[in-house]
């Protein structure tokens, strides 16, 4: 195999961290980069590291950077995303960026629709994917209008997350707000609706568990060339954030959604379709698509179905034979995220300490620990720590 051109991953959080040491212990030289703040916490032995423009408020900036950069390798670099906003900028500008670096996404519109949650919950309903009840808010007087409809609790998020973090204080940035009743939705609304456009959704009943991410690679005829998936076992936040413990497992009823729909969409590339299994009839709703690689990438790795790697491969010319087989029953923990995660829930007697010991047990992998790299871990605990002292 060909491992002589370079990879460039823009992001440093414990996502793009995973797609570097993934391509780095290959043998792949890597370029990482991020915001100032996110490559200080993040820069790694495994690559090398620098800052980079804003994705979302420096474009032309980082457009600039990237191609100063790319005009610097004696061939093509393959570049990666690690997050939405680095997904949306290379879409964009992926006719300028092709000139220095190869890289695999669908029509930019699709791009746009899997990122814009209003988008994606329309492409649901075509292909017949069942999903919670939604509504796009319009104005206060819509919300007014259709209150009478809305079934509590709900949450309120944002059609559109990259124009919050853009706009609003990061300490007041949530990806979802729970609400109880038609008072608090109204009071909500009005704070964030400065922000940007917002949306209500039904919540779906059900333990984190329920929970369950299909990683997917098609190539550009739709050939399905790499796929695994995890259930979530915990979040953080608690019920409505991010992963912070995962399990690898195969469950092809969800397989049998996930695949179809994403062939559907026409959506090559890497993916991720996340469902959730609804406690009152046991049936798999669909959350949202991420078009790139996933928090998880570290797990990946462990059940055998390295994306990242396949997809530099893929991108390549090199024809990776696919791989759909993983190993099952391999823990992954974000250890901070996942403690801060207990906390609240202990806080909420939701969870006791014997029950989160007892969940830390069998095989598993950390999100960011490395003896050979682990500055990365120290410095994002500390960072963690220092935001939940801000918090307070």
């Amino acid at each position: 195999m060909r491992h002589d051109l370079p990879a460039v991953v823009l992001d440093l959080s414990a996502t793009g961290i995973g797609i570097v040491r993934s391509l780095a212990e290959q043998g792949i030289k890597v370029y990482a980069f991020d915001t100032e703040s996110k490559q200080k916490i993040g820069k790694t032995r495994y690559a090398s590291c620098d800052v980079c423009p804003n994705p979302v408020s420096e474009e032309e900036k980082l457009l600039e950077h990237l191609t100063r950069l790319g005009q610097t390798f004696e061939e093509k670099a393959v570049l990666y995303a690690g997050s939405d906003d680095y997904v949306r900028f290379i879409s964009k500008y992926r006719d300028q960026l092709s000139l220095n670096y190869l890289f695999l996404l669908p029509d930019h519109s699709l791009i746009e629709a899997v990122l814009d949650k209003r988008l994606t919950y329309d492409l649901s309903v075509k292909y017949n994917v069942p999903c919670p009840k939604t509504f796009i808010i319009d104005d206060e007087d819509h919300l007014e209008r259709i209150a009478s409809e809305v079934i509590f609790p709900c949450i309120l998020k944002p059609v559109i997350s990259s124009n919050f973090r853009k706009r609003i204080d990061h300490h007041l940035y949530k990806k979802a707000i729970l609400v109880e009743n038609p008072v608090q939705l109204r009071e909500e609304y009005l704070f964030y609706s400065r922000f940007g456009e917002l949306m209500i959704q039904e919540v779906i009943p059900g333990e984190e568990a329920s929970i369950y991410s299909v990683k997917t690679l098609f190539d550009e005829e739709m050939n399905l060339i790499g796929l695994w998936m995890n259930q979530k076992l915990h979040q953080f936040p608690p019920d409505f954030g991010s992963t912070a413990m995962a399990l690898s497992i195969r469950d092809e009823d969800v397989i049998n959604m996930a695949v179809p729909f994403l062939r559907n969409i026409k959506l090559k590339g890497l993916a991720i379709a996340e469902f959730k299994r609804d406690e009152r009839d046991g049936k798999l709703k669909f959350i949202e698509i991420n078009p790139r690689i996933g928090l998880t990438q570290r797990l990946s790795i462990a059940c055998g179905v390295n994306l990242a790697y396949l997809n530099y491969l893929l991108v390549t010319g090199q024809n990776p034979s696919p791989v759909t087989k993983q190993t099952e029953g391999i823990k992954w923990v974000y250890l901070v995220r996942d403690f801060l995660s207990f906390r609240q829930n202990k806080k909420n007697g939701k969870m006791t300490i014997t029950e989160w010991i007892k969940s830390l047990s069998g095989h598993k992998i950390e999100a960011l620990f490395s003896w050979k790299d682990p500055l990365p871990f120290i410095r994002s605990f500390v960072s963690h720590i220092r935001y939940l002292w801000a918090r307070k």
